[in-house]
């Protein structure tokens, strides 16, 4: 009975530390992580206001004709109304550009499909971000600014419906390899901008023409046990980034499955010689992602291409399998970046490269300036990690960036063609308890 009685102690004990340590969590500057992050709730869309079925307004399950301005009027209705949910039911509904306003929310139920029209036409032009600018180009399926609040939820499915825009992409590379990726005309899938407060969660978004999920300027942004998936064959789905953040604040992005072709989740900002003095421009800070699932994607974690600062970020209890990367650092010529305060931690699977760094030169301007700008990557930290890979250490040392202060800490990679790290490429480069192909670094 007291050895019951010390066992059960022991386990109060353990959980008190446990739940002491949790609670007294950091990011990697050690300012404390909130509460906020610890919570996790479902929507529930009977708190949200009335519902507003699509069906009502005359929508039709019909995956052949483009029904955009009935949607758009459910979407209005809830507006003037004084909010609500706009509800999507089992079925295909085809659609160009759809705007949310505040106080509304999206609903797309168990067996909804709300798919995007192959034509580029149905999709609308205007001002908007896009690969680090403010300029003119095509929007989303779904787009919401300045809409504090905005939830997505529910078991239904965004569909971008891509396969026409992925083969006239490549058919234009083709016929000019340097046709960037904005040449091809192309909408993203999901686009949310402006707004405070958050919450995508449940959903598929699959086969996005371009970017799948773009989020700009947000703060406290939930993406919660979402499917996020574009093929890398029979047919590339070019540029269909997972999750973009570009000059957001407070993520938590948890329990999700990521695979696609091209970055699971690119954290963005600006871009150019001037980018830091750019208004629209901005830091990415303050984000935790864990418990997701990683497939195929050319990197789980990427800072750049278009990035001007990110810190505070943790990457932690996931799943790689068949990713190409698991860190990037891609570093501009014409931009000036700071990457630091990251934290990748409890990492198992495989990919090709642990770490990568090396210049990034893809369609880099300098805008008539002389010198390229400098770039520092610091106090970046990889620990608890068992990983195979094929290059451990996948870093080109150049006078273009700075890298500083990393710690590799209780590593064990099984590396099948190049195991060396270089440690003279980094300024204050801490391994313990590194072992790479069961050799002790």
């Amino acid at each position: 009975m007291m050895k019951k009685f010390f066992r059960f102690l022991l386990l109060l004990t353990s959980i008190a530390i446990l739940s002491n340590t949790h609670a007294q969590g950091k990011f990697p500057d050690g300012t404390a992580i909130s509460k906020w992050f610890e919570t996790v709730k479902s929507t529930e869309i009977e708190t949200l206001g009335k519902k507003f079925l699509i069906t009502d307004f005359g929508v039709a399950s019909d995956s052949t004709i483009v029904q955009t301005a009935k949607i758009q009027q459910a979407i209005d209705k809830a507006y003037t109304s004084g909010g609500g949910v706009v509800i999507v039911p089992k079925g295909v509904y085809l659609s160009g550009s759809l705007f949310f306003k505040p106080n509304t929310h999206l609903h797309l139920e168990e067996g909804a499909v709300l798919k995007g029209s192959d034509d580029i036409a149905d999709f609308a032009l205007a001002e908007t971000r896009m690969e680090g600018q403010t300029v003119k180009y095509f929007l989303a399926l779904v787009n919401a600014d300045q809409v504090d609040g905005f939830t997505i939820s529910g078991k239904g499915t965004l569909d971008g419906n891509g396969l026409r825009y992925w083969r006239s992409f490549w058919l234009r590379r083709q016929f000019n390899p340097q046709c960037t990726n904005m040449d091809e005309m192309r909408p993203r899938l999901l686009y949310v901008s402006n707004s405070k407060d958050v919450q995508v969660s449940g959903i598929r978004l699959i086969n996005s023409p371009f970017w799948t999920s773009h989020y700009y300027k947000c703060e406290n942004l939930k993406l919660i046990g979402l499917h996020i998936s574009a093929p890398k064959e029979p047919v590339k789905a070019p540029s269909s980034d997972a999750i973009d953040l570009d000059v957001c604040r407070n993520v938590l992005i948890k329990d999700c499955y990521l695979s696609v072709n091209d970055d699971a989740i690119a954290l963005k900002g600006g871009k150019g010689p001037k980018s830091d003095k750019d208004p629209n421009n901005g830091p990415n800070s303050n984000i935790i992602i864990e418990n997701c699932f990683f497939g195929f994607c050319h990197s789980a974690l990427t800072c750049g291409s278009e990035s001007i600062h990110s810190y505070n970020v943790i990457f932690r209890n996931n799943t790689l399998d068949k990713a190409r990367k698991l860190l990037q650092l891609k570093m501009r010529p014409d931009t000036p970046q700071e990457y630091e305060n990251i934290l990748i931690e409890n990492i198992k699977g495989n990919v090709n490269s642990m770490l990568f760094i090396k210049p990034w030169t893809q369609f880099f301007d300098l805008k008539g300036e002389k010198d390229i700008k400098m770039s520092y990557a610091k106090n970046i930290v990889l620990r608890n990690i068992d990983l195979d890979c094929d290059i451990v250490f996948d870093v080109l040392n150049s006078e273009q960036y700075v890298l500083s202060d990393f710690t590799f800490q209780n590593l064990h990679v099984r590396a099948a063609k190049d195991p060396v790290i270089h440690k003279e490429y980094v300024k204050n480069f801490v391994l313990n308890q590194v072992t790479v192909n069961s050799k002790k670094q």
